[in-house]
């Protein structure tokens, strides 16, 4: 089973370019992250004639979440658990089940700038109760995943400018022990279980030639449970996608499980 996550930066802008690459790479399950858009105006039609069975979490103009899935969906919740108040559409789960059955988890974590902030406080705040949830699917002692933009730089090697992040959310020591406080419950990183080195990235800016110059940070994740990792056979970042017409500021990433 090919499963992928990829920020969009908003369907409409992405209404040609998604669908190429859906078709090129073919993916059984997609977790898709600013969708920018409500739910009703979500162009399922576009997926269900691939054969996508599609299920969203929208909000208008700003983030929204969507999974797309050639199997069945099963048990699709919406909204990260622990805070009845938050509107933010940034999380949503199903499962999917092929030769067995997967918890899978799209997100997109908050960006936190600027710092300090109520923006900040809200990812720190968000991210624990991300470790939460983290810590109940572990405890399920089931396959299951968590993937998406988590907009968290794990190490130097993740930037190709690190000194130039420093300051910033994304690789701030908070942002970064919180990321590893959820690693060290047991997850996988899987693209670091296959990939070592620096020079692997999956956003680059819009601004100043980031593509052309490979000035690009790596914050799209795959974190699997001890079940799901035992099932990992690949993880790979599909960068290409960055010089195609009307890219994303970032590209998909993808797994390939014994499913």
């Amino acid at each position: 089973m090919k499963i992928a996550t990829f920020n969009i930066n908003g369907i409409k802008a992405r209404a040609e370019a998604l669908p190429r690459w859906l078709d090129d790479a073919q993916p059984d399950v997609v977790l898709l992250q600013e969708i920018k858009s409500v739910d009703e105006n979500f162009p399922r039609e576009i997926f269900e004639e691939r054969g996508y069975n599609v299920e969203t979490h929208g909000q208008k103009s700003f983030n929204g979440v969507a999974i797309l899935s050639k199997l069945p969906l099963e048990d699709v919740s919406r909204g990260l658990p622990g805070d009845d108040d938050d509107e933010q559409a940034r999380w949503i789960e199903a499962t999917v089940v092929g030769k067995q059955a997967l918890r899978i988890c799209g997100l997109y974590l908050p960006n936190g700038n600027p710092v300090p902030g109520p923006k900040y406080d809200y990812k720190l705040a968000w991210m624990e109760r991300l470790h939460h949830r983290a810590r109940d699917l572990m405890a399920a002692e089931e396959p299951a995943l968590m993937a998406g933009d988590y907009n968290i730089i794990p190490q130097a090697e993740d930037a190709a400018r690190p000194d130039a992040w420093r300051e910033d959310a994304l690789f701030r020591p908070e942002s970064r022990a919180a990321f590893r406080k959820i690693l060290n419950l047991g997850f996988t990183e899987a693209f670091r279980a296959r990939t070592q080195g620096p020079g692997h990235y999956s956003f680059w800016d819009y601004q100043a030639g980031a593509w052309n110059r490979n000035d690009g940070i790596r914050i799209d994740h795959f974190l699997l449970t001890p079940p799901a990792a035992d099932l990992l056979r690949d993880c790979r970042i599909d960068s290409e996608v960055r010089g195609h017409e009307k890219p994303s500021d970032h590209v998909p990433v993808w797994v390939e499980l014994d499913l």
